[in-house]
């Protein structure tokens, strides 16, 4: 029997996150076992934590720790703006360039026909709901620009056209880009240039 078989079996499990390789998964164990008392208990017990109070906001997909997340409880954010991105990593992208000051609606993917994703699997029926709810006057479609993205964008834009303004990002994001991987200034320009659809 091995006796690095759960130092391993962490090496695996790391390699499994993304940007980390097993040559990347393991550098950062064996830093983490380096600095145990510093980093790894720290690391150990906040991924507990999470692990039995992260859950998705019932209202908008987000993830927090409580059902309701802090940006749709924010009595500030009620500004009639809803902005539909397709996953958590684009909220909080958009979130870290702190230019958009109303909600958002999280769909949890793209359709995809080659997938057999279609509106009844992303969160598209709840969306709507929230436009004809919640008073929303505008809504920015921040999605990826990719083939599935502009899809999608194109499906909401059938099923929202005469309900509400709809407006998408514009300048700054790149034919093919994700909003995870841009840098905050573009985000900030994109949404400031955003355009009817």
């Amino acid at each position: 029997m091995s006796s690095t078989r759960d130092i391993d079996a962490l090496i695996e499990m790391m390699a499994k996150l993304p940007g980390l390789g097993p040559r990347s998964a393991r550098r950062a164990v064996l830093h983490l076992i380096r600095k145990r008392a510093l980093l790894l208990s720290p690391l150990a017990d906040l991924m507990q934590e999470v692990a039995a109070t992260a859950r998705e906001c019932v209202n908008c997909g987000n993830i927090g720790t409580s059902d309701i997340c802090d940006i749709c409880a924010s009595e500030k954010r009620t500004n009639g703006e809803l902005c539909v991105v397709e996953d958590v990593a684009d909220l909080w992208a958009m979130e870290r360039a702190g230019g958009f000051k109303g909600r958002y609606h999280v769909l949890g993917g793209t359709l995809s026909a080659l997938d057999a994703v279609g509106p009844e699997d992303l969160r598209i029926p709840r969306l709507i709901d929230r436009v004809t709810s919640e008073g929303i006057t505008e809504v920015i479609l921040a999605l990826n620009a990719t083939v599935d993205g502009q899809t999608t964008a194109h499906y909401i834009a059938d099923q929202l056209e005469t309900r509400v303004r709809l407006t998408s990002l514009a300048q700054g994001v790149p034919i093919g880009g994700e909003l995870d991987y841009l840098d905050d200034g573009t985000i900030s320009a994109a949404l400031k240039a955003r355009k009817d659809i």
